[in-house]
């Protein structure tokens, strides 16, 4: 059965700039705001927005990623005609390659696209958290008689330099598209998610893939060819919540402001645009009569007895008796023990903290040049001794011995 407009959801980065957090784990997969994980968002917008088929382009770390999907059901996606399918590279009569670029990811996976005898395309990415409705961006899309739209923010100007950026007309047709440029003509940022007409997007990825100079890329090859040779390019303005996660200083401030919605715009507790996930079936959380916990996130299976303030705790954690966490995201199954403080830090899963060490530093500690807040990253299956002393700007990949200190 065709399909008006098939997902191709881009969830193959390596994510280095996630340091510790990544080096077990494909991007998408970190988990986010307690019970979640980043591939959550871009799957339950396309349920929520009426989009039932999905491609999932994997490639790096891609184990946990994959046994995360499954069959789709969590996100409604497990359907006959149509659901979730997770796309490797794979080896065909021509030989085997990995995915080159994110145009060359696609380009690898047409025949998935062309199944479904699509009149549109919507390509996202799996490692944004957004909360976005494409149903209204197809409207704009077919409303303009567009080719390819892209969605962008307007971000302020002093950050454009930052950002591939759309300089546009007064009816939000693209005219230009700057790369990171030095001096910014636009304020109108990609978020990375395009929708293109079907025959327009085969043809130019065939054509890009025959050229052998090209970085197989949509910012730096695909969409300059669509603007060399006049296409309908239109520039579709998003204005909820959106952020790239893809530093440290990012993936905590996005998940600190999951704990004030009415502030930050992201609400994950809107029964009308619910983010699905898949969760364990755990036992309920348990919170002790001497703990204390305020202005946080707790997901099931925790078991609290110490202090928590202002932080997310993922599935299974324990914080003991006297230890105490604070302005930090805890990730599933990791254990906290009696006398331990953990601050301004993001931990992975599995870890454990020995009785009185100490991760990251107060608040007024952790600034840098007035702009980042310096992050403690504590990576997966990581054990970090007793009395240990994990600084603000600490990347810990491998365990720490009892009573050591890392700057």
């Amino acid at each position: 059965m065709a399909k008006e407009i098939v997902a191709m959801l881009l969830a193959g980065g390596q994510g280095s700039r996630l340091y510790a957090l990544t080096q077990k784990l494909a991007k998408p997969a970190v988990p986010f705001g307690g019970k979640y994980r980043m591939i959550d968002f871009p799957l339950s917008n396309c349920v929520n927005s009426g989009i039932d088929t999905v491609g999932i382009l994997t490639q790096y770390q891609p184990l946990i990623l994959n046994e995360y999907i499954g069959n789709g059901e969590p996100w409604n996606l497990d359907r006959k005609n149509g659901g979730v399918h997770v796309l490797p590279p794979y080896q065909s009569a021509k030989g085997s390659d990995w995915y080159k670029g994110t145009a060359n990811a696609i380009y690898q996976n047409l025949s998935f696209i062309a199944r479904y005898k699509p009149k549109y395309v919507i390509i996202l990415s799996g490692d944004q958290i957004c909360k976005q409705d494409y149903r209204d961006f197809l409207k704009f899309h077919k409303e303009k008689g567009a080719e390819f739209s892209v969605a962008v923010r307007e971000v302020a100007w002093e950050d454009a330099s930052r950002f591939g950026l759309m300089v546009t007309d007064d009816k939000d047709r693209i005219t230009e598209f700057q790369e990171k440029p030095k001096q910014p003509k636009s304020n109108l940022a990609s978020m990375g998610i395009y929708i293109f007409n079907w025959d327009i997007l085969k043809k130019y990825l065939e054509e890009d893939e025959a050229d052998s100079e090209s970085e197989n890329d949509f910012g730096n090859n695909i969409i300059p060819n669509l603007l060399q040779d006049g296409r309908a390019m239109y520039a579709y303005r998003f204005s909820g919540y959106w952020k790239d996660v893809g530093t440290i200083p990012a993936l905590w401030e996005a998940n600190m402001e999951v704990l004030s919605p009415e502030k930050s715009g992201i609400n994950l507790f809107d029964e009308n645009w619910q983010i699905h996930s898949r969760t364990n079936g755990r036992v309920v959380h348990r919170i002790g009569r001497e703990a204390q916990v305020t202005d946080s996130m707790i997901t099931n299976g925790c078991h609290i007895e110490g202090v928590v303030k202002h932080s997310l705790l993922s599935p299974g954690v324990q914080v003991e008796k006297g230890a105490l966490v604070e302005d930090s995201v805890i990730m599933g199954d990791t254990v906290i023990k009696a006398g331990a403080v953990v601050r301004h830090s993001i931990v992975a899963e599995n870890v454990t903290i020995e009785e009185n060490a100490i991760v990251g530093e107060e608040a007024s500690a952790a600034d840098s040049d007035g702009k980042e807040k310096l992050i403690a990253n504590i990576g997966p299956d990581v054990i970090v001794g007793k009395g240990a002393r994990i600084g603000a700007k600490a990347m810990i990949e491998k365990s720490v011995k009892e009573g050591e200190m890392i700057c």
